[in-house]
């Protein structure tokens, strides 16, 4: 007589609870973001309220911006050092223009187109001619910059159209109670953008391909100095977009803006988990690392801390998340 056969316990597969570390490890920055929102809405009643999260868009905006161009570069293994100064240009460019006459949308548009040929040119030389991204655009800081103050002899240009001044100001209603500013859907909508264009498109394709190895997308057929240039055209549009927003917000063109602020960009893609290396990151990892660093500079200032708590802070937390990337590039064998 056969014995009855014992049924068996499914017991599920030690991979699934790996897999839910690995991801925890590779959306590090969304744990962290949230993490970080519990804390600050502990700390402070003012925190968690319809006007300070509209504030929190409007103060990333900028930065949020040229960060999403950043993250274009730095996906090809460059960096972009340029982008304050050109933030800077492009403000003080728009601000001169309409002085001077220029309808205000002329004005965006010649300002937007030379702020992408200002970052074509850079990628173009340093793909062309091979130099390090690093040093051509460190020329590029130093130079936009001298532009800007030649521009107008370092006086700040005032005096800008209300229908200009109302891109910076201008609250959009969302929910009953809530509104956010014109330069936070900005932000929004051009991640959303950016981010399809890298998952969906041949050409975010060729950017990850570019960065994760430059020498085997060349010999593959991939125009990688085409990529480059490209690339760097993008965050030139974005700063340039990023100076007109600043510019319109603070309703003067002011040539000391954005001095620092390719650091504040290029804190936020790493901080964001794209490889300063290349081949891996994205847009989504930008958009929350802004708004990261955004809600630890507005936490501090709710808590009447002053910008040295907040310089050492996000230096500290850059270094982790450069680490953290470290540690998860050797857990997938690209270190």
């Amino acid at each position: 007589m056969s014995k009855a056969a014992v049924p068996t316990i499914q017991t599920p597969p030690p991979a699934m609870g790996r897999r839910l570390v690995d991801l925890g490890i590779e959306y590090n920055f969304i744990v962290i973001f949230l993490a970080v929102v519990v804390i600050a809405t502990t700390l402070s009643d003012n925190f968690l309220t319809f006007t300070n999260i509209a504030n929190l868009f409007q103060q990333a905006a900028v930065v949020g911006v040229v960060a999403v161009g950043m993250t274009f570069v730095i996906l090809t293994g460059n960096i972009d050092l340029s982008v304050g100064s050109i933030v800077a240009l492009c403000g003080m460019l728009v601000a001169v223009l309409m002085s001077n006459g220029f309808d205000p949308f002329v004005a965006v548009a010649i300002t937007v187109v030379a702020g992408t040929a200002c970052g074509a040119a850079m990628g173009a030389i340093s793909a062309l001619a091979q130099v390090p991204s690093f040093i051509v655009t460190l020329a590029g800081l130093v130079s936009f910059r001298g532009v800007t103050y030649l521009m107008t002899d370092g006086v700040p240009v005032s005096g800008l159209p209300q229908g200009f001044a109302a891109i910076g100001s201008t609250m959009v209603p969302i929910l009953p109670g809530f509104a956010i500013s014109s330069m936070g859907l900005i932000f929004i909508g051009l991640c959303v953008v950016a981010g399809l264009v890298l998952r969906l498109t041949v050409f975010g394709e060729y950017v990850f391909a570019t960065g994760g190895n430059p020498e085997a997308a060349r010999l593959s057929g991939l125009p990688t100095r085409f990529i480059v240039t490209a690339v760097f055209a993008v965050s030139g549009f974005m700063a340039a977009l990023g100076g007109i927003l600043l510019t319109s917000r603070l309703r003067i063109g002011q040539p000391t803006a954005a001095q620092g602020l390719e650091l504040d960009a290029i804190a936020a893609v790493v901080l964001g988990g794209t490889s300063l290396f290349g081949g891996r990151g994205g847009v989504l990892g930008t958009f929350f690392a802004v708004m990261l660093l955004q809600v630890l500079r507005n936490i501090f200032n709710l808590l009447g801390l002053g910008s040295f708590y907040q310089m050492t802070v996000t230096g500290i937390i850059i270094i982790a998340a450069i680490l953290l990337n470290r540690f998860i590039d050797h857990r997938k064998g690209r270190g």
